[in-house]
Formats: structure tokens, sequence, C-alpha cells
């Protein structure tokens, strides 16, 4: 009888264990507009890159995060864990071991269902760092996350810039000389901790596909592809070709998940060292290009080295003046990425940057304390000159800018303690330092203090700042998470910042203010509700009518936001979302300006082979300051949000069809209907008519 117990025991514990470890390989699909939409706050700005927060969501999705393997840092890089669940994660590594299930999380301190949920899709737990050393081709070969993508867009109506040149005016206008198709080709294969490869071959609408080695084009207008290893002995990390940097508080350098101020008010003002990563996105500003090294000099200190040579889109022009500085200079880097009329060509690659520098990083043995220093030197082959004004007095000019800054990061028991501050050429000083701390188990606070000066110069910086460049700033930032019980959160945050010196469009020193409170109430864990409120007050430019003649000077503008959402799933294939939000806005005193969008969304997974999306939106503002930011599901490793103006509906579809086994299709159409308008858009993006209509087709082939 004891002998039947214990063999009946032992059969239970056994199939515990291997259901476990069965679970292990059923993650749960990544939702990524959940996912950002909980982590920012209200999209009103077309500034953030979105292209790279989607693709380091996706790669984590793709290759995810070992649990049981993960430093304090790269958790950190994920921005869904507390410093308090980081720390009680590793505390329970260190004393029972790896951990043999995802559910076990919810044995760990600080760990609820509904973060666990969140996090599952991109982590994992595996036993260690991976399988035996066979040679590198086989591994590529065998990796699982081994895929080609192909896409085409196209805008259905005709806009101006395609059709034939108007010479009526005494002139030719400008028109875009490409097709108005967009072509991607992606081809990436990759394993966590072990290498990446990937190639990259884009073509914009309006570009040219064209062969012409004299003006550098090649088929496709942009191209970008990388070669990286990882874990060689002391050799940690070698990237060949197009990566990016991230190190310290991302003042001098900075990548990834970087969304900064937004509905999550805790973990996302900090920044982590994640060194050297592959970059197969298709920003054409936003990485290095040559070869980085990481190496473990001593297990607790690893040196960086990096160097990048490049040409960028620059406005080339030639002094007029006999005594000027320069006799050739260009007024600025230009960021957009599109080569579609003769002047955009003209400012394609018309600048070679070169860049070179280091890092030098320690970090503890417990990883509670970590410190470093980084050196970036930029040069120009055209020297930068910027237009005469006022706004412009402080910056970069020259060849040459060498910016130098420490790091450090102190855990002690529920506090962590952060910061950089650096130094540019010409003595500009630029310093962040922010605390992130566990009050009780259940509230979570955060502060931040930033101070740049208007003569701080960084090119591939994004501390958290009000500004889109870490300059001319100075701000304290403080949030604060509360949840006081089982199922509901409330988080808040209060920015004030000000800015010393003229800005563009601001003609005398300002300040504002911006916060946010959001409350969040989770029946289940498929299903999620909260109500958002946001207030942001900026000083701009007004003319002053009692002036004897109208002068400029900076008035406060006022936004205030609202937003409502509903997030649930009544049964396991269907999906349904509520979104409700409204902005009341009011500029220099004037009249009061309004605008609100309400979008109803569906997802249903009708078999194994196919599921289908779609969104009904309606939307009325009154002009494009009162414009709506709204995400939309999209192709995989696309976004899309557009910005609503006017009177209207818009509307999309989705079909997701998998064809085989390693064959997969999306379609994808969105169309967006004007009321009371003749046309839509301006410029050669003009149609004559109402309506816009968008196609978008991608096919995957994983091997």
């Amino acid at each position: 009888m004891k002998r039947g117990l214990c063999l009946l025991a032992l059969f239970l514990v056994g199939l515990t264990v291997f259901r476990a470890r069965a679970q292990e390989y059923v993650r749960p699909p990544a939702d990524l507009d959940r996912l950002v939409q909980e982590l920012f706050a209200e999209i009103q700005s077309d500034q953030v890159p979105y292209e790279d927060l989607y693709e380091t969501l996706l790669q984590y999705y793709q290759t995810p995060l070992n649990l049981n393997t993960a430093s304090r840092e790269e958790l950190r890089g994920l921005l869904l864990f507390s410093e308090a669940q980081i720390s009680h994660l590793l505390e329970h590594r260190q004393r029972r071991g790896s951990l043999i299930s995802l559910y076990e999380l919810q044995s760990i301190q600080g760990f609820d269902t509904r973060s666990i949920y969140r996090v599952a899709p991109f982590v994992t737990v595996l036993a260690g760092a991976g399988g035996s050393r066979v040679p590198l081709w086989q591994r590529m070969a065998r990796e699982d996350n081994n895929a080609l993508f192909v896409r085409y867009e196209r805008v259905v109506q005709q806009r101006r810039g395609y059709t034939p040149a108007d010479s009526s005016r005494g002139g030719l206008a400008s028109r875009y000389l490409g097709s108005p198709d967009k072509l991607l080709v992606r081809y990436r294969v990759s394993h966590a901790r072990d290498f990446s490869l990937g190639l990259t071959a884009e073509k914009d609408a309006g570009e040219q596909l064209t062969w012409s080695p004299a003006t550098r084009r090649y088929g496709a207008d942009f191209y970008s592809a990388h070669f990286l290893l990882q874990e060689r002995g002391k050799l940690k990390t070698l990237a060949i070709g197009d990566y990016q940097l991230q190190f310290g508080q991302g003042l001098l350098l900075s990548s990834g998940l970087q969304v900064g101020k937004g509905a999550e008010t805790i973990t996302t003002i900090r920044r982590s060292s994640l060194g050297v990563r592959a970059y197969s996105s298709v920003l054409e500003s936003a990485f290095f290009r040559g070869a980085a090294a990481t190496v473990a000099v001593v297990p607790t200190i690893r040196a960086t080295a990096f160097v990048s040579r490049k040409r960028v889109d620059a406005s080339v022009q030639s002094a007029t003046d006999s005594l000027a500085q320069f006799d050739e200079f260009s007024s600025g880097l230009l960021l957009t990425g599109f080569h579609r009329t003769a002047n955009e060509l003209a400012n394609r690659q018309a600048l070679r940057e070169t860049i070179g520098g280091g890092n030098l990083s320690y970090v503890s043995r417990s990883g509670h304390f970590s410190a470093g220093l980084t050196a970036v030197n930029t040069h120009f082959d055209t020297p930068i000159q910027r237009r005469a004004e006022l706004y412009n007095r402080y910056e970069f000019r020259g060849r040459d800018n060498l910016a130098v800054g420490a790091h450090y990061s102190y855990v002690v028991r529920n506090l962590l303690l952060f910061g950089e501050t650096a130094r540019s050429t010409g003595g500009g000083i630029g310093s962040v330092n922010g605390l992130l701390a566990s009050l009780t188990p259940n509230v979570d606070a955060s502060v931040l203090y930033r101070h740049y000066r208007r003569d701080f110069h960084t090119f591939y910086g994004n501390a958290l700042s009000e500004n889109t460049r870490n300059i001319n700033e100075t701000g304290l930032y403080a949030g604060l998470k509360v949840r006081p019980l089982a199922r509901w959160e409330v988080s808040a945050y209060y920015d004030q910042f000000w800015f010393p010196w003229v800005k563009y469009q601001v003609s005398a020193p300002s300040q504002g203010y911006d916060w946010l409170v959001r409350l969040t109430f989770t029946p289940a864990k498929t299903s999620l509700l909260y109500a958002q409120f946001r207030s942001r007050v900026k000083e701009y430019d007004a003319r002053s009518p009692a002036a004897p003649r109208p002068v400029r000077m900076p008035v406060a503008t006022v936004r205030h936001s609202l937003l409502l959402f509903y997030d649930t799933s009544p049964t396991l294939s269907l999906s349904l979302r509520t979104r409700v939000q409204g902005t009341r806005y009011r500029a220099d005193g004037g009249p009061l300006r309004t605008g609100y969008v309400l979008a109803q969304d569906a997802s249903v997974t009708v078999s194994r082979y196919l599921r289908l999306s779609g969104r009904y939106a309606l939307f009325d503002t009154d002009d494009y300051d009162t414009r709506q930011y709204v995400f939309e599901q999209d192709v995989l490793y696309a976004f899309s949000i557009p910005a609503l103006s006017g009177q209207g509906t818009r509307v999309y579809a989705i079909a997701e069809v998998k064809c085989t086994r390693h064959l997969t299709l999306w379609l994808r159409y969105a169309e967006t209907h004007y009321r009371h308008q003749q046309s839509v858009g301006s410029g050669l993006e003009e149609i004559q008519g109402p309506v816009r209509g968008e196609v978008k087709a991608q096919v995957r082939y994983k091997f």
C-alpha cells in the first residue's frame, strides 16, 4: 500500500514538472498595441521613434529573455519589471536556484497575475544559456527564429506628387521621381545571447528603384545589414555592420525602448546599459555603421570600443561672403529619410559622419552597484553652420564634437539611485539623476531631475526630456503608482520644466508643466479598463495686440486630454476594444477648440489558419492643433498611428492567413473618409476628393 502511494506521488510530481516544462514553449502571443498603450500616456506627437520601439518589442518576443540567466540590467531593459520585482527575482534565483516554470513567478514577492501575464510573451525559463557549441552555420540553419519578410504598401488614390508637372506658372513644379509603391524586404536569423544576422532593403513611396553608382544608389534607396556574435568567452559582443549603443541613462548613447513620460510612471524614466545591440529597423538616422566590440577585462569590468563611418542627409551650401568662417557648410542634418524629389536627392548622403569612442563599465558581483565612463567623438567632413537666428546661437557649429560622461546605478534595499553627467565640446553640461523607491509592497515612487545646458550637444543621446533633444532644458519629474486593492491601480506623474534660452517659435525663456492621472481596473487577465486625464501647459509665441507694433512673446497654450479604454476577450477567439478620447485646446487666451475620436476594434480567430481584425472610428476635431493620434493594429513588424484631423470616419481591416507551416500572409486595407472636404492633404501629398485609402500586403517565410 505504501509503495503504491509513493509511486502515485512520484507520478503526480513527474506529471507536474512535465506539464510545467511543456508549458515553457507555449507563450501567449504578443499584444504589442495593448502593451504600448500601457507604456505610453496619450500619443500627441509624431516625433517618437515608433519603428525602433516596435522592433525592440518584437525582438524580445522572437528571442525572449531567459529569466534564469538575465542580468539586472537586461531585466530593466524590458521596462515591464519594477525594481522591487527584479530584486526579488534575483534573490529567489540565488536562494532556490533556477526557475522550473514561468508560473513559479507567482510564488515570488511582488508578482501578481497581471504583471506575469504582461511579461509572459517576452520572457522564457530555460535551464541554461544554450546547448552545445556546434558550428555557427549549423546553429543558424537549425534556428527557429529565421524568417524572410516581403512587404508592399500603396495609397490607392493619386496624389499631386505623382501627376505630370505643371508648367503653366512659368516653371516646372516639383514632383516625386519614383512610383507610389513602398517596398520592404527583410531577412533575419537570430538567437538570444548567441548570434544575429540580418539584411534590410527599403524603398519609400516616391523614391526611385535605380542603379546609379555615381550617385551612390544601388536599387533600393536604403540598405541595412548586420552580423552580431555574443558570449564567446571574454568577447561578450562583436557587431559588424549596423548597430546601436545604449549606456547609462542615454545621455550620450541611447536606443531601444525609450518611451519617456507615459502612463507607466515608474520604470520608463530609467535607462539600462544594454551595450551593443543589432540594428535591423528602417530608421535611416538612428544607428551606427562600422564595428563595435565588448570585452570582459575581468568578471566585473567590461570595455566597449566602437567606430562608425557613414553618410548622412544634410543641406550643404557654399558661402557667399569671402570673410565667412567656412567656404562650404551644412545648415543642419536632415532626419526624414525621404529622397523623393530632386531637392531631397540633392541632400541625400551629402555629409560624411565619422564617430569613434568607447565605454568602460564596472558592475559589482552582487549587481547592486554599477558605474561607467563613456566617450563619443563625432566628426563631419563638412562643417555645420546654423542659420543666423537667435535661437541657433548656442547650437553646435563646426566639424568636431567630443562628449565625455560618467554614469552610475546603486541599489540599496528598496531604493534605486541612478544618473549620468556629461560634458561636450565648448563646455556644455548635461546631467540627469533620479531614484525609484518601493515605499510599500503596493506603493512605488520615482523622482528625476534633469539639466541640459543650452550649449550641451549630443547627437545620439535621448535621455528623458520635454524637448526632442537633450538641450536647453531643466526639469523635475515625480511619479507615483499605488495598488490600493487587488486588480486596481492608480498611476500619476507631475513634470515641471523650464527652457532658459529661446527656442524655435519661442522668443524668450519659457516654462510649462505636464501631469497625468490614470485609474486602471483589471477584472481578469484578459480584460483591462482604464480612465486617464492629462493636462499640459507650454508656452509658444503669440502676437501682442497691445504693443505699438505687434511683437511676438511667449504665452501659455493649454491642452487637456481625456481617455477611456476598455479591452476584453469574451471568448478565446474574440477580442473587443473600445476607445474614447478627447482634447480641449486653448492658445493665447483665444477660443476653446476641441477634438475627439471614438473607436471600436474587434479581432476574431476564425480557425488556426485565419485571424481577422478591424476597426471603425468616428473623429471630429476643430483644427490640426486638436488632432487625435490612435494606435492601430498592423501587419507584423509594422506600425500605424495616423493623425486624425477634421471630421470623418476611419476604418481598417486585417486578415492574417497561415498558408502553410512556413508561410504566413497578411492583408490590410485602411480608409479615411472626410466630411465637408474637397481634398485631403497638402502639397505633393494632396488628393482630390474626400477619401484616402491604403493597401498593405506582407508575406513571411520561416525557414
